[in-house]
């Protein structure tokens, strides 16, 4: 590319980033219905039904996956317009809380529960066939959440299991896996676990780097692996914990470097404040936010191509903050478990009752 198609180029994300901002920042209206808009910019989609939808992986503005409960798959390849079911053949009985996509026609989901309840499943035809490729055998492990660094290499957490954090491993795009040694993980607290919240209890960033959120223990804390999971340093967030309904609940890192976290207490009748933190070295300092969410919220994103603005949902509201987690601005009242973004500003939120939309600007 020459150096005036990259300064265009560069202009155009610039331009893009700074309108989808603005329009959050637009004075608040409600949306209640399919394919309205607020405030936020979400644009309500129609998807047929009433499940909830904690897994969501976005590959366009045009196409993205939701995954949620009894054992319901959906995809829409025209922005949300129609939402075709391809939900795996006799997984009525399965808790889908997390979906991994590499593109329109290959998807990873994962199922949680105690013992043969947690599974992974494998598309390769868009939803037409599914094959499972792992089956815990295991009655102390759950698994709550996955993460792919690339089309190949991933990673599934589960709940401790004698005391550490289990760790299962793919090299082949979900088509097999492992679980890895745990020579190279810090013990876990006594009632230390992740939560299923949104499938962004485990989060990835560039070819190694991977963290895992926590909850329930003494403190909320945040593990980081740069080695795809071998091994493992720990490090205190500032998201209150001391509950099993308490603490970090989600991750974005938007390089090595920079994340976000949320979380609070899930519990609607119990505060959660202080439920924002933010590092700038990769996870090893977390500083909690000057101006947190009003509330508890269970996923984050970071918004394509900038540096500085990041969406939070939850079950009161979406936030949004434009100064890398700093403060945070409530933009939308509406009910939404996980949000996240593909590079072309596809941003897709979904959660309770069947609800997904689209960001639009």
């Amino acid at each position: 590319m020459t150096s005036m198609g990259k300064t265009r180029r560069a202009v155009s994300v610039g331009l893009c980033a700074a309108a989808v901002t603005a329009g959050l920042t637009a004075p608040a209206q409600a949306a209640d219905g399919p394919a309205q808009r607020d405030a936020a910019g979400w644009s309500l989609e129609d998807t047929g039904t009433d499940v909830r939808f904690r897994g969501l992986a976005p590959v366009s503005r045009r196409t993205a996956w939701v995954a949620g409960s009894k054992g319901t798959v959906l995809r829409t390849a025209d922005g949300g317009r129609s939402w075709l079911d391809v939900s795996p053949p006799g997984a009525e009985g399965l808790e889908f809380r997390d979906v991994e996509a590499f593109d329109g026609r290959r998807a990873v989901v994962l199922a949680i529960g105690e013992g043969e309840a947690s599974r992974v499943l494998r598309t390769e035809d868009a939803g037409a066939t599914w094959t499972e490729s792992f089956r815990n055998t295991d009655p102390k492990a759950f698994y709550d959440c996955m993460t792919f660094f690339d089309r190949r290499h991933g990673l599934a957490m589960s709940d401790p299991v004698d005391g550490k954090y289990r760790i299962l491993s793919t090299g082949d795009g979900g088509r097999s896996w492992k679980v890895l040694p745990n020579a190279g993980m810090p013990a876990a607290l006594p009632g230390e676990a992740g939560f299923a919240a949104s499938g962004q209890c485990l989060v990835s960033s560039g070819p190694k780097d991977v963290w895992l959120a926590t909850g329930g223990g003494a403190t909320a804390r945040v593990l980081h692996s740069a080695d795809r999971g071998l091994n493992w340093t720990v490090a205190e967030s500032t998201i209150p914990a001391g509950d099993p309904a308490r603490g970090v609940f989600a991750l974005a890192f938007r390089d090595r470097t920079h994340g976000l976290a949320v979380g609070g207490d899930y519990r609607a009748d119990h505060a959660s404040p202080q439920a924002a933190a933010v590092t700038g070295d990769g996870g090893r300092i977390w500083r909690q936010a000057r101006t947190a969410p009003p509330a508890y919220r269970s996923g984050v994103t970071w918004l394509p191509h900038s540096s500085s603005a990041a969406l939070a949902v939850g079950p009161t509201g979406t936030d949004l903050t434009t100064d890398r987690g700093r403060t945070w601005r409530t933009v939308d009242s509406g009910s939404f478990d996980t949000v996240d973004c593909a590079p072309d500003f596809g941003c897709w939120a979904s959660g309770e009752k069947g609800r997904v939309a689209r960001l639009e600007f």
